[in-house]
């Protein structure tokens, strides 16, 4: 039986999904955590946990709807790259997922306290971030060819 065999024995993680929501302009949306979380007041892409039984793609359809009441085009949401917490010091490793998306169906509506914005690259790269979302914004930025600095 191999080391994989036995349940303990099974690599843990939390999957979180993540949408860089991107208009024709460049801009891209990100919220503010909120009061009460970890990371409160810090800027994000919006997204969440992958839940028992779903995939990361049909997780993040329902994630933003959840907290921007839009309708991803499922199909034009493509996976841009990740960011994993290191191992130390936290309970539970975390592997975000970050996907492009380009097109949805609605306008933007936060859940009630939410804040949110569109960014440019270089506006975001000034905002505080929690970290793995600020290693998201570094690929983002190297896959567009545009700068960090302003």
């Amino acid at each position: 039986m191999s080391e994989y065999g036995k349940l303990e024995n099974i690599p843990t993680f939390l999957t979180v999904v993540a949408a860089a929501l991107i208009r024709q302009d460049g801009r891209f949306l990100l919220q503010k955590r909120p009061p009460g979380k970890d990371h409160a007041g810090l800027w994000e892409f919006p997204g969440g946990k992958v839940e028992a039984g779903e995939t990361p793609a049909g997780a993040l359809v329902r994630e933003i709807k959840e907290e921007l009441q839009l309708d991803l085009i499922r199909h034009n949401s493509i996976p841009a790259g990740f960011a994993e917490s290191n191992r130390e010091n936290v309970r539970v490793p975390i592997v975000i997922l970050l996907y492009i998306c380009r097109s949805w169906l609605g306008e933007p509506e936060p859940v009630p306290g939410a804040e949110i914005g569109w960014f440019s690259v270089a506006e975001a790269g000034r905002l505080e971030m929690p970290p793995l979302d600020g290693a998201l914004l570094k690929q983002i930025a190297a896959r567009t060819d545009l700068s960090l600095m302003p």
